[in-house]
């Protein structure tokens, strides 16, 4: 029952923060989703509705051997730095910060210290 509430309290959050942040094409919306086991950050134009990149801990990119080992808020912050770079091949440099509802601490925090060491300004 708990988990319940906490959810529907992030998506409360959630609802708050995206009547301010919208991501246009100059300037997408770099979007954070963190599940127990994995983080996933997107770089997404609301003008357009799409998708421009994408990077998770799922990705082909972050399964070698070196990422392995890390866990946690190391891991996140590789998830960040595989979105700047695959930003910067788009040219894609300034960018909204949307925390998704999670509170900007530990992982989250860690994916956007990744992509602003990248090269992202938010």
């Amino acid at each position: 029952m708990a988990s319940k509430r906490v959810d529907s309290a992030r998506l409360r959050r959630r609802a708050r923060v995206r009547k301010k942040v919208v991501g246009t094409d100059k300037r997408p919306r770099v979007c954070v989703f963190r599940s127990s086991k994995h983080i996933y950050a997107q770089v997404i134009s609301d003008d357009q509705g799409k998708t421009l990149v994408a990077v998770s801990t799922l990705s082909d990119q972050l399964r070698d051997t070196e990422h392995k080992a890390s866990k946690g808020v190391a891991l996140a912050k590789s998830v960040g730095l595989a979105l700047a770079k695959g930003c910067k091949e788009k040219n894609i440099v300034d960018v909204v910060f949307d925390r998704n509802g999670f509170l900007y601490h530990g992982r989250v925090k860690a994916v956007a210290d990744g992509a602003r060491e990248g090269g992202l300004r938010f």
